[in-house]
Formats: C-alpha cells, structure tokens, sequence
C-alpha cells in the first residue's frame, strides 16, 4: 500500500469530500479517515478542525450525518474525520461488543496486551494524522481545533487537555467527561490500561483539567433528553472540574434533544463558527 489511497472523493460545495486509506504505524495496520477540504484549498492551506466519532461510528458517520461541509465551506476549514479504532484486528474480543474493542478505541493508547499492539489512537489522532495530512492536504497544522461527541467528545477534551499547545480551540456534543466514574469507562479503561486507576485518570478530562487548563474556552452542548445523560455522560462534573480550577466553559443544556445526530446536525453550525473565531484569531 502506497502512504495513502484514495478511495473515493465527490464535489461537495465547490470542495472535495474524500475518503482516504493508510497504513498506520500507531495503530499496526490500515486506518481510515475522511477529509472536506473547502473550496479555500483550492488556493492557499486552510485550518484544520478535527471531529472525532462515538463508540460503533466509522469515519463516515459525521461526515455523512452532521451535515458540516456547508459552513466548512464558507468558513474555509478543512475537517478531519478519522476512524474510531483500527479494523479487522484479529485480536480475540476485539468484536461483538459495541462498548469495547473495534469501534470503541476511546481515544487512548493502550499499555495491556493484546490491545497495545493496535489500540494507539490517542497517539494516533494527535501525532501520525497531522504528519500524515501536513504532507498531502493543505492545511495549517498550527491552526488546528478539535471536536467530537460522546466517546469522540471525551477524546477531544483529553487530546486538547494534554496538548494545549497544538488546538487553538476544543469543542464536544455530549462527551463523556469522567470515564473513570462511569460503566462505559470503567468497562474500557481498565481493559487497555491496567488496573491502576492512576493509569486511567491520565484519560479523563474532568482530573486533567483540574491539573492544567486550555488557553480558550471549551464549548458544550449536552441534549436534556439524552438517555446517557445520568449515568454515562454526567457533564455537572465537568462544570465543577473547570469552575475549581478556573478553566473557561460554556455548557448549553437543550431541551428535547437525544443522543443522536439530530442533535449535532442542528448545532453542528454554532462549533464550527467557535472554531472558527478561535483559528482566525
């Protein structure tokens, strides 16, 4: 395999929607991602705003449901979809539960085997894919933002948390905020990262950002009619990690809205114009 295919690209907007294949050296095999790059690309590098997947998603389903190529369009961002975990690992286990394994990588490099060899995608997303679009796309690596919903909001907060350096700006749909105190996470985290919860808190967002803040303020939207809200989800605690150590936070409460992509298709807008205002600063 050449360092990427393409395997399929459509105009979209007067840019181009692709999705593309590489070998990974993170995740031990092939990977996937898909890439908008507006009609600004065409002439000059644009910024990058990254949108990271839930658990069961691939790197076709924001790009097909939230409807964001529009405004990416107008604002001039390219968007970055990457793959939720590496595919067909032959790994035992790996399969058949949507809460674990392909499908649900949680966005953490993995230390236990077997998942170690391929479940790297924190290094993943924040290392080898910028490197990897810096040589084929033309984007500003240094004016980068970062996005994501449920399992893909909690990598977004964790990966800007621990990069503050790199993302001018961090947004999330209904993330999981403190993997370490729900079943999601206490089902996951444990299983690719041992048994010291010490090993676990360096995932979650709500401990990380009570030893270290972002440089903007970190953006959101939480469904009030969400079934994952009390028990997975618990975005309160968030809001008390941040007002404790002083990091800037709006979180948007909407009644009516679930879990799905209903809800970010209807506000998918609002991040991309955050992000927006915080790249062109």
């Amino acid at each position: 395999m050449s360092e990427i295919e393409t395997v399929t690209e459509h105009r979209s907007f007067n840019g181009i929607q692709g999705f593309y294949r590489h070998s990974s050296a993170s995740c031990g095999g092939p990977m996937r991602f898909a890439v908008y790059q507006p009609p600004q690309a065409a002439l000059r590098a644009c910024p990058v705003l990254y949108f990271l997947a839930g658990l069961t998603c691939t790197e076709e389903t924001a790009t097909i449901k939230a409807g964001a190529q529009r405004v990416a369009a107008e604002l001039g961002l390219v968007l970055v979809m990457p793959d939720t975990s590496p595919r067909d690992t032959g790994i035992e286990g790996a399969t058949g539960d949507w809460e674990f394994g392909e499908g649900a990588g949680f966005y953490v490099d993995a230390t236990q085997a077997p998942w170690s060899s391929r479940f790297r995608m924190h290094s993943y997303v924040a290392d080898e894919l910028p490197a990897l679009l810096a040589r084929h796309f033309p984007v500003e690596l240094e004016r980068s933002g970062i996005c994501g919903h449920s399992m893909g909001g909690h990598g977004a907060l964790t990966i800007a948390l621990k990069h503050p350096e790199r993302y001018r700006s961090v947004s999330a749909f209904a993330p999981i905020v403190a993997p370490t105190q729900v079943p999601w996470g206490r089902k996951a985290l444990p299983r690719y990262l041992g048994a010291d919860p010490a090993a676990w808190a360096a995932y979650d967002a709500c401990e990380l950002v009570r030893e270290r803040t972002f440089g903007g303020e970190i953006l959101i939207d939480q469904g009030e009619a969400d079934k994952f809200l009390a028990e997975q989800l618990r975005p309160e605690l968030f809001d008390q990690a941040c007002a404790e150590s002083g990091q800037a936070l709006q979180l948007r409460r909407h009644a009516g809205y679930d879990h799905s992509y209903w809800f970010i298709a209807s506000l998918i807008e609002d991040h991309l114009r955050h992000h927006a205002r915080a790249l062109e600063a």
